[in-house]
């Protein structure tokens, strides 16, 4: 960043915002995350419902209160009606315009709250009772699945002529964009909302210059910009006074092909952005994910469970009391290089891995110098928050011979004070070991994400196959579980336990129960205990603790095993949400593959617990609670799916 472009990151920094976005950003998140788990709100009869109770009912009662306060406290918006204006506010000429004809003047969220923050929501629902007394308050979602939603229930009321059902769905897939744990971090956000003043800068610009240009937010900066949004008159009063003009939010634009208005506008932006600011415009989980994974039911599932620790800290999760590790998403990029000889100019690439194999990122991969290809190219990768980046530069005329190297520590982001980029120039210290007086320098870019816990990952061996400390790595083969025990290690290659399976010939009675068989362990102490035993038609694992057996559900394509305990889990067929892979790959067996997905009153259409691959044993467990219950059912599974 020269003096020019800091002075005009300085001038961005200075734009005057009426609200403060970071807390409202983490409401807005939360809100989305509750509605998320509400997805009748998304489509149908029950949005129909919304809509109608949104225009009929909720803004006749906040123009009602804007222009004088009805009642002592905030209103509570219900959550329905709340959706749709959501919806509304984020086209916020449109709003304005409709606020304006109907009701005089732009009805604003002043002393209006949301459901989901759990303020008392009685007096707004007395008032609401009392203004609509055929209307309840709460949506009434048997109403909304029972009657058909006719126009004629409008009769002659004069509504927003808004298409909300298409605003509503532009906005339902925003969520998943933004619904990592990183981005409800303080510093993430902070970043965030520095960032939208960045946005808003070159908007200015192009706008004193009389340049037309289509600007595309990353999500980051999408995230504020909608928070923003969601409030109007700060929003209308903010931006006129910025650019003379309310800035439209154009979310018609869907196609992210290439070519198409969304993807030159995104280039033309990152450009823009690199010119004005000289830094990086794209960052790490801020990028856009794909599409949000298919969903594995389209009917909630809530479980009748009250789950408490204690209820599934047994003895037996000793026995999977590894390490905790955590990752980060890097996004990675080499911006220029100076100081390469003339043989070698254009012909260069680098090479980057960790300096030492951390567990999840243990390959080298390859990219190219943006001022040498003339083209951006990123690499984005998943690694432990420690150690060191090591970048090689290699000629493109020579298989990987490298010219140089340099490194760059991960405590550049985690150290005493965490930062989420760092660009800067790494001089290369040469293979033949004769330092230059002009090194090599490497520009080199890089954000990354706030650490979360790392899954565990384990992979299932029968002893016949194991030799001493395994590599970990996937086995030619369905891994079959036949008379030898099956070792469980982890991703270092050590043993954690032991299991086998055992068919009794006769029935045994077993404390009163008939038994047929059971699976019994070897810990590495040398202590033997039994893991399971089949009874009646169903698995009972870890001293009756859960459930195994399977689901009757003939409406399920997929195979399904029910696991019910301390939580609720369905193991099914396949690679399913988080595990869903984001390329059609015709080479691989869904069939091989199961999805642990759990179920709560906070994810009732499932949140994914643990993947089992059943080619190659390894089992991916994203819960600590599930660790030992997981590989018992993964063992389970396998003997289910290849008898």
């Amino acid at each position: 960043m020269d003096m020019e472009q800091e002075s005009e990151w300085n001038t961005s920094q200075n734009i005057s915002i009426s609200e403060n976005l970071l807390a409202a950003a983490k409401r807005q998140l939360q809100f989305l995350e509750t509605v998320d788990r509400n997805r009748w709100l998304y489509e149908g009869q029950a949005l129909q419902w919304a809509i109608y109770r949104y225009n009929a009912c909720w803004l006749p009662l906040l123009a009602k209160h804007s222009e004088s306060q009805i009642i002592e406290g905030p209103l509570v918006v219900p959550l329905d009606c709340e959706w749709v204006w959501h919806c509304h506010r984020l086209n916020p000429v449109r709003y304005k315009s409709d606020c304006e004809e109907l009701y005089g003047m732009i009805l604003d969220n002043r002393n209006v709250v949301s459901s989901v923050q759990k303020i008392s929501k009685t007096e707004t629902e007395e008032l609401w009772n009392k203004l609509y007394p055929s209307e309840p308050y709460e949506f009434d979602t048997t109403r909304a699945f029972s009657i058909e939603f006719s126009e004629s229930i409008y009769k002659t009321q004069s509504f927003s002529k808004y298409d909300f059902t298409l605003a509503v769905e532009r906005q339902s897939p925003f969520f998943y964009q933004v619904s990592r744990p990183h981005v409800k971090s303080d510093l993430f956000l902070e970043e965030a909302v520095a960032r939208y003043k960045g946005f808003l800068h070159l908007i200015r610009r192009n706008r004193e210059r009389s340049i037309k240009q289509f600007s595309v937010p990353t999500y980051d900066v999408d995230l504020i910009w909608h928070t923003h949004q969601l409030h109007p008159v700060s929003y209308c009063k903010d931006l006129t006074k910025l650019l003379g003009k309310i800035l439209e939010h154009d979310d018609t634009d869907q196609n992210r092909g290439k070519g198409q208005k969304l993807d030159t506008g995104f280039s033309e932006t990152t450009k823009q952005w690199e010119e004005t600011f000289g830094s990086r415009y794209w960052r790490a989980g801020a990028m856009y994910r794909g599409t949000a994974p298919f969903p594995v039911t389209t009917t909630p599932c809530i479980p009748a469970i009250t789950t408490s620790k204690s209820d599934f800290t047994s003895g037996f999760e000793r026995l999977i009391d590894g390490p905790k590790t955590s990752y980060v998403e890097v996004l990675l990029e080499f911006v220029g290089i100076k100081n390469l000889p003339e043989s070698l100019k254009g012909n260069v690439n680098v090479l980057f891995s960790k300096a030492q194999p951390d567990g999840i990122f243990n390959v080298k991969r390859k990219l190219t110098i943006q001022s040498e290809s003339d083209h951006k190219q990123v690499a984005v990768f998943q690694c432990q928050p420690s150690g060191y980046l090591l970048f090689e530069l290699v000629s493109r005329s020579t298989k990987a011979k490298t010219i140089a190297s340099c490194y760059i520590s991960m405590e550049e982001f985690f150290g005493s004070i965490y930062k989420l980029s760092v660009e800067k120039w790494l001089d290369l210290v040469p293979s033949s070991g004769t330092v230059s007086s002009e090194p090599i320098s490497l520009r080199v870019a890089a954000s990354c994400t706030l650490p979360i816990p790392a899954p565990c990952v384990v992979q299932m061996i029968q002893t016949s196959r194991l030799t001493t400390r395994s590599c970990f790595s996937p086995l030619r083969g369905m891994v079959r579980f036949a008379k030898s025990w099956t070792c469980i290690i982890d991703a270092a290659g050590d043993e954690i336990i032991r299991l086998k399976m055992r068919e009794f010939k006769t029935t045994k009675i077993i404390d009163g129960k008939s038994v047929t068989k059971e699976i019994y362990g070897l810990t590495k102490e040398g202590e033997t205990l039994v893991f399971g035993q089949f009874i009646g038609q169903e698995w009972s694992l870890l001293d009756s603790l859960w459930s195994l057996k399977p689901e009757n559900d003939s409406n399920n394509k997929d195979s399904t095993l029910m696991l019910t305990g301390p939580h609720m889990v369905k193991l099914i067929t396949g690679r399913k949400l988080d595990y869903e892979p984001k390329r059609v790959d015709k080479q691989t067996n869904e069939r091989t593959f199961m999805t642990a997905v759990e179920f709560t009153a906070d994810h009732p259409y499932g949140k994914a617990a643990a993947l089992i691959d059943l080619k190659s044993g390894v089992v991916t467990l994203q819960e600590d609670w599930f660790a030992l219950a997981g590989i018992v059912s993964a063992f389970i599974a396998s003997k289910h799916f290849h008898k």
